[in-house]
Order: C-alpha cells, then sequence, then structure tokens
C-alpha cells in the first residue's frame, strides 16, 4: 500500500504513533477522526433528543485541514460533549 487512514472514533489519540509508523515505513498517513454529529446545536443537552447522533467521518487532506480537524475535536470535548463527544453543522 502507498497509503493509509486512521478515523479514531471521536477522538484522535491514535494520530501521532500511526503517523510516525507510516512514516517510518515510507507510507503515507491520511489524518482522519469518526465524529458523533447532532442533529441540533453541539450545545443542546437535553436526555432523549441529544443523545443520539449520527456518524461523519472526515479526513484531513493537508495541514491546515489538520489543524481545523484538532479545532473540532476539541470543540466536541469541551462544548458539545454530552455522553460523548459531539459536533453540530455549526
Amino acid at each position: 500500500m502507498t497509503a493509509v487512514a486512521i478515523t479514531d472514533h471521536g477522538n484522535m489519540f491514535g494520530v501521532k504513533e500511526f503517523h510516525n509508523e507510516a512514516k517510518k515505513n515510507k507510507i503515507k498517513p491520511i489524518l482522519g477522526c469518526e465524529m458523533y454529529l447532532t442533529t441540533r446545536s453541539r450545545f443542546d443537552k437535553k436526555e432523549k433528543e441529544d443523545r443520539s447522533s449520527s456518524h461523519l467521518i472526515i479526513l484531513a487532506k493537508n495541514k491546515v485541514g489538520y489543524n481545523n480537524l484538532i479545532k473540532l475535536v476539541s470543540k466536541a470535548y469541551t462544548e458539545g460533549f454530552y455522553y460523548k463527544p459531539r459536533i453540530d453543522m455549526e
């Protein structure tokens, strides 16, 4: 394989080790995350409506995309966390 991707579920804890190992083995690392997407606002935290969510896989195309992905995951934990880290379309 010439490239391989990682999409941790709701976080990016494995990205650094994955990136380093791929580079060491001359494989292009594609970094991403499988995010929880809420149907309403990430700030809404009502029992029934906001516990369910969809999944959205986001891949970084370049360094700018990677930085944006870090921001999304951070907001999911700091602003959207309700049973799990969530983002919204905002």
